[in-house]
């Protein structure tokens, strides 16, 4: 949970009081100025008596953080900068030379080809060049300073064992022959490269036309783009699936609550270009299409997939233009990868498989639903909520809570007066024994106990300091900052004792509290106030955050969905009232005074890592706003500023190791806030902090399939809204789309309204519906959970990627697929009854059925179809030449998974289908016995073919088939009649084919052995 839009506030607004003089801040340091207690206002300090009880007593108010002590300087972002120098102008390039072929490609030199321009940072006056072929559909393109001296001593390469980098194949020893990628350079009139796609002709990367700028603190790199381009991932970012080309894209780790078009709390420096062409029928030539313009919607064309990474972890701008694409990084290196493709899903694999890595496999019981919110009062309240669960009959897989379970929010540490550890071990007991689990949060930053204070000792604080695992200031002394808790610490994932020091205390905790997994939060890593304001004021400690909490006076949560009043007028109208009152009380007057924007200027030799002079499009502005500062230093002497992207990536890595510990033999259950390439090997993501509109439910979409581009598949957002009020259509419709996503978690905020999907009559029906067809469909997602954990496939999947040769899919993000065979179609407005809808691929023959009526689909080719979908309903389709693996759903999926199985088989044009089905105990790191069973369907049999050693005693119940043609008069299983306690039945108007009653036939388990199931 990252309270991210509680503290939301404008960053313009807090940067001109920075330079107003409302906080003394050292623009060159970024920290605080060393203040102590006398400093601050009066009515926060000293001591209080009051009367509880009857007993008179004096007490320590909690001193509450100056809301100046998170205001930066007042910077303005170089893409809305009049004064902006376009280095474009004024700088030189670079020349090439010395080139060597090798047995992969070639090297050369670059050598500046003028005088150093030194625009936002200092020149670096020789490079070297690496090409490399890594593979038939990988081309690697480099280019790192020649030496490092003393002009560019600081210059951060990211280290191969921090972050993965692509080499060549094992046993590749091409050099580019057999790729359809094709690398040229020319010094015409500098420096640039080419690279060309040899099937089409088409330039996929070009920076001709365009100068290298490589400056110690600045690099920019630019290509020609076609026209109406279709561009995807460059996340995170909350915006449609199709990124377009007016966008300017920072990668930048924010805590920051899902404002649109930003940056947001990961960074993947990857995306995936789709082009397509209208192919010649007579010679098969293939001209180019520009965006998803086209004559005909479904025939008569092709496309061509690549992608590009930018193996880069500093802060970045990515300048998404009508006709090109600008890179504008804080520093690193250019370290270029391309993926030929030529289709969407060997991209996905190829650059999975090289660079980020495969996702980690889930255990079984993390598909269940989960239950969370802040504001979980104690283990008494967690109980209510589970029974109500039981008492609805709605499943419930997984409770959490948030920070509300913390001592004074310290991690590793219980309030025992809400959540002790004796009344935890009752509660989790009975928790587990109900097939169910727990997830804490934990977030990242550690409490400093105030010196002065003998009681407020903390020894996961002291154990950390002891093996040097804390960030540190420049000097030295211990980097404090402020969030949660008070003045805080934060873990120093590049230090050599902060991953064992995180482990012991994990598995420490875990003798108390015997949690299942864990939330990782607030580790972009975020920090409420600008640099190291806790230095000199540790007697403060514990310090109250310097805004207020969601409920308190001032910030009553006043906010509803959209249209919420159309359907409660009453109740919006006084909503709107005392929000207006409230926002009344609190306003500012209009500043007078506007100061002018810091600007800094190069220094030779020197980074000015505070305030660089290229000032990148972050949404907080000053990267030290609501951050740990950029001088923050690691034990290696690593700036912050050179490794901030990586700090969530760090800490999902540590908690993966730290939960082995825990669990030596069982896979790590974490979903993290922050991410960044190949964070999915450990870890899955919540897209943070979004808020109870209509349109945050649509977003969550595109979401989730750009974390499908990206490596980590099991994604999913916090369903009905974490900010503001939810209400009960907003609710259904979220609880039923959110229901096909692989993590399905309903979370909201402090003090707004209760939103569990039992509190509406409509949303329990329709959980219940969603649900049900859910845990019927788990074991075809665990399934594409082991296919993407083996071959780096993806999970959820865009039309587009499905039905790759139809343009008018380019920017479909309101519908999408799980897997290959399953169509999920939401309404995504309030008041609807209705919803459009495309069946992509009929024109070439493709088959829809609807899963619930079982008939096949009448839908125009290339056409949206209005599609019945009143409130309680989400559309759902199984794909022809589909066989789908179900089990009987329960309340848990323990339970669920000791149920009888089920096969839906749908029979695509040809009459022909097929399918998969993996399983092994759920649980285990590494399965000592696996079972995989294959599926293939004709118009007239079914057979299943398992191979493996995993035993499964579950019987097969029924199966269906979908699209049968002809009459069926007989049924047989292996040749032999049906017995007498199965049963069949033919609806020769619906095509369908049920079979049912075959538990006493596959009593030794479904999966025993190889079958036959053959009818006519």
């Amino acid at each position: 949970m990252a309270r991210s839009q509680v503290l939301a506030r404008s960053a313009l607004l807090a940067s001109i009081m920075a330079m107003l003089g409302t906080m003394p801040v050292d623009a060159q340091s970024s920290s605080v100025t060393a203040t102590s207690p006398a400093d601050y206002p009066e009515s926060t300090r000293g001591s209080a008596t009051v009367e509880l009880s009857g007993t008179m007593t004096t007490f320590r108010p909690i001193f509450t953080v100056p809301a100046a002590a998170d205001v930066g300087q007042l910077v303005i972002p170089n893409v809305a900068d009049p004064e902006a120098v376009d280095v474009q102008t004024v700088c030189p390039g670079y020349q090439g030379a010395d080139v060597v072929e090798t047995p992969n490609g070639l090297t050369a030199s670059l050598k500046l080809a003028g005088d150093a321009c030194n625009v936002y940072g200092t020149d670096i006056e020789n490079l070297n060049l690496t090409v490399e072929y890594q593979s038939d559909d990988r081309l690697h393109v480099e280019i790192v300073p020649a030496s490092v001296d003393a002009s560019n001593a600081s210059q951060y390469l990211l280290a191969d064992e921090l972050v993965r980098k692509p080499t060549i194949e094992s046993g590749y020893t091409g050099s580019g022959k057999n790729s359809d990628l094709n690398f040229t350079w020319s010094n015409d009139p500098s420096f640039s490269f080419t690279v060309m796609r040899k099937s089409t002709g088409d330039t996929i990367f070009s920076t001709k036309d365009t100068k290298l700028v490589y400056e110690n603190q600045f690099i920019e790199f630019a290509s020609a783009l076609p026209e109406e381009y279709n561009l995807y991932g460059l996340g995170e970012v909350i915006h449609g699936l199709r990124l377009g080309n007016n966008l300017t894209r920072t990668l930048y780790a924010a805590d920051v609550g899902d404002p649109i078009d930003t940056n947001l709390y990961g960074s993947h420096p990857f995306y995936l270009d789709t082009r397509y062409y209208q192919v010649d029928d007579k010679t098969g030539a293939k001209t180019l299409v520009a965006g998803n313009t086209t004559d005909n919607a479904t025939t008569g064309y092709t496309s061509y997939s690549h992608g590009v990474y930018l193996r880069n972890a500093h802060g970045m701008d990515v300048l998404l233009r009508p006709d090109n694409i600008t890179y504008r990084t804080l520093g690193g290196s250019i370290d270029l990868y391309f993926y030929s493709g030529p289709s969407q899903p060997e991209v996905t694999k190829s650059y999975i498989n090289s660079a980020a890595g495969l996702p980690a496999m889930q255990q079984y019981f993390t598909f269940g639903y989960h239950q969370c919110r802040w504001g979980y009062q104690n283990w008494t309240v967690l109980q209510d909520v589970v029974d109500n669960f039981e008492k609805f009959g709605i499943p419930l897989e997984n409770i959490w809570t948030d920070i509300d379970y913390m001592n004074q929010y310290r991690d590793f540490d219980n309030d025992q007066n809400t959540f002790s550890y004796s009344d935890g071990k009752d509660f989790l007991q009975k928790l587990h024994d109900g097939g169910r689990h727990y997830i804490p949060i934990v977030d990242s930053a550690i409490y400093v106990p105030n010196p002065e204070n003998a009681s407020d000792a903390y020894a996961t604080f002291d154990r950390g300091n002891a093996s040097n695992s804390f960030l540190t200031n420049p000097d030295g002394s211990l980097y404090i900052g402020e969030v949660w808790p008070g003045y805080t610490a934060f873990p120093d994932w590049l230090s050599t004792g902060a991953g064992d020091w995180w482990s012991n205390e994990m598995t420490s905790w875990h003798q108390n509290v015997s949690f299942d997994g864990i939330w990782i939060d607030m580790s972009e890593v975020s920090s409420f106030c600008v640099g190291s304001c806790g230095s000199g004021n540790l007697t403060l400690n514990p310090v109250h955050p310097p805004f207020l909490l969601p409920g308190e006076p001032g910030d009553v949560i006043y906010d509803y969905p959209e249209s919420f009043n159309v359907s409660n007028a009453t109740e919006a109208a006084t909503a709107s009232s005392l929000s207006a009152s409230q926002v009344a009380a609190t306003a500012s007057a209009p500043l007078s005074v506007y100061p002018s924007y810091v600007r800094t200027t190069p220094t030779p030799g020197v980074r000015n890592v505070n305030y660089p002079p290229y000032t990148i499009n972050n949404v907080q502005v000053d990267l030290a706003v609501h951050a740990v500062s950029p001088n923050a230093t690691h034990q290696d002497g690593t700036s912050e500023y050179d490794v901030h992207n990586l700090f969530g990536y760090q800490i999902l890595n540590a908690t993966y190791h730290a939960l082995l510990s825990v669990f030596p033999a069982k896979r790590p259950f974490i979903i993290g806030r922050s991410t960044f390439v190949g964070a999915g090997q450990w870890a899955g993501h919540w897209g943070g902090d979004n808020t109870a509109q209509w349109r945050y439910m649509y977003f969550s979409i595109p979401q989730a399939l750009s974390f499908s581009l990206f490596g980590i598949p099991m994604f999913g957002v916090d369903t009905c809204g974490f900010n503001g009020n939810s209400d009960e259509e907003l609710c259904n419709r979220w609880m039923q789309l959110s229901a096909f996503f692989p993590f399905y978690r309903n979370h909201n905020t402090l003090s707004a309204n209760s939103q569990e999907p039992y509190v509406w009559s409509s949303v329990i029906d329709a959980t219940k519906t969603a649900m049900n067809i859910r845990y019927q469909i788990l074991p075809y997602m665990y399934t594409l959970f082991y296919d993407a954990h083996v071959t780096g496939s993806t999970v959820m999947r865009a039309l587009a990627w499905e039905f790759p040769n139809d343009p008018t899919l380019a920017s479909a993000d309101r519908q999408f697929l799980l897997g290959p065979s399953i169509m999920v179609v939401p309404v995504l407005e309030p008041g609807a009854s209705s919803v459009q809808g495309v069946f992509p691929g009929v024109a070439d023959g493709t088959i829809w059925y609807d899963w619930y009526t079982q008939e096949q689909v009448k839908a125009d080719a290339g056409a949206n179809t209005t599609i019945s979908a009143p409130l309680g309903h989400i559309p759902v389709y199984l794909r022809g030449g589909s066989v789908i693996p179900t089990q009987e759903p329960a309340m848990t999926t323990r339970d669920s998974r000791k149920n009888p199985w089920g096969l839906v088989a749908s029979l695509d044009c040809n009459g022909k289908a097929n399918g998969s089905l993996y399983l092994d105990d759920g649980e285990s790191l590494k399965p000592n016995s696996t079972l995989l069973v294959d599926f293939t369907a004709t118009s007239s049999s079914l057979c299943a073919s398992p191979n493996g050693t995993y035993k499964d005693a579950n019987p097969l119940a029924n199966v269906t088939v979908l699209g049968v043609s002809n009459n069926v008069h007989n049924v047989s299983l292996n040749n032999a009649a049906l017995p007498s306690t199965a049963d069949w039945s033919y609806n020769d108007t619906s095509k369908v084919l049920a079979v049912t009653g075959l538990e006493t036939a596959t009593s030794d388990g479904a999966w025993k052995d190889s079958w036959t199931l053959s009818w006519n």
